[in-house]
């Protein structure tokens, strides 16, 4: 039989991405995200991740739909047991008029027949058991043509950005000042976000030269592999082939295509390991993230952060 083609990629727009504040295809240890395949949309700040597994106990944060269309079915799923998150999800499909999109994370508030358009409310964000300790409340969207099946994990088409987004990749010293933090995360106010609200950014990815690639997608290296999605201006040969990738100086990887995996690494801040920089492409705010368990950088921190090969 005659090899199949690949499935053509979904476009994720800027009216899909315009009501939340960060959004990332690869910063996930599932194989539903599977190499840019769903994006993580998060509408809330780093305050929204309160570590109560009753939603009630927490802030009401809304979920605004990236898509338009007819919800064709929502339904409760068990999530892993943590003591953090609650023991259910919630899955709503939504059928867009091209594809099914399928979203994760959210208490429902419509049901099936109910339309929607992009930025009405879905529901409250509901914190699930998927979720690393460090990661903020979110909305996980993925998309399937008519004919796949809806329910299980993994299987999504693969996303790609709009060309004519705007995203700004940032240069990045390493530096900055702690402004948000818990025990799993620290917050930065670098680098800067040059227009907060008007276009997306994130830590730029540089070759050896320091010559901008990109900007960085993804857990490093704290999950298997991450993104590199690149400027449309970059040249022919580092839009579609090879790269080696560099941040703060240092080789973190090699670019095939848009997918980066990541060189044994370890991330110091002032000196102490933490388990890494949770990278995404930001709406208004794009300071550094770092993540791990115990991170002992309350607000105010000056924080000067190096990426260093790991002792074997």
């Amino acid at each position: 039989m005659p090899a199949q083609p690949p499935p053509m990629p979904v476009t994720l727009s800027a009216d899909t991405l315009a009501p939340f504040r960060r959004g990332t295809l690869y910063n996930s240890p599932f194989a539903a995200h599977d190499r840019g395949c769903a994006v993580d949309l998060y509408p809330g700040d780093e305050s929204g991740d309160t570590r109560r597994p009753n939603p009630e106990d927490g802030p009401r944060i809304d979920a605004p739909s990236p898509v338009a269309g007819e919800v064709v079915e929502t339904r409760t799923v068990r999530a892993p047991s943590q003591p953090y998150a609650a023991d259910e999800d919630h899955l709503i499909l939504v059928d867009t008029g091209k594809r099914v999109a399928r979203m994760l994370h959210v208490e429902p508030t419509v049901s099936a027949g109910d339309q929607v358009t992009v930025g009405d409310s879905l529901g409250r964000l509901v914190r699930a058991g998927f979720f690393a300790p460090w990661v903020a409340n979110h909305l996980h969207l993925g998309f399937r043509d008519y004919g796949a099946n809806h329910h299980r994990a993994a299987g999504s088409l693969p996303l790609e950005l709009d060309p004519e987004l705007a995203v700004e990749a940032l240069p990045w010293d390493g530096t900055g000042t702690v402004v948000t933090a818990g025990d799993t995360y620290a917050v930065l106010d670098r680098p800067a976000h040059p227009a907060p609200g008007e276009r997306f950014a994130g830590l730029a990815a540089t070759d050896a030269d320091g010559e901008p690639l990109g900007v960085l997608d993804g857990g490093l290296p704290h999950y298997d592999c991450g993104g590199l999605l690149r400027r449309r201006d970059a040249t022919e040969a580092v839009a579609h082939g090879d790269a080696d990738v560099f941040l703060c100086g240092e080789r973190i990887g090699r670019a095939d295509g848009r997918d980066v995996t990541w060189t044994g690494l370890t991330v110091l801040a002032n000196g102490e390991p933490v388990r890494g920089i949770a990278l995404a492409l930001a709406h208004d705010s794009a300071g550094a993230k770092l993540v791990g368990e115990g991170i002992d950088l309350p607000v105010g921190t000056e924080v000067t952060v190096e990426i260093a090969p790991r002792e074997r």
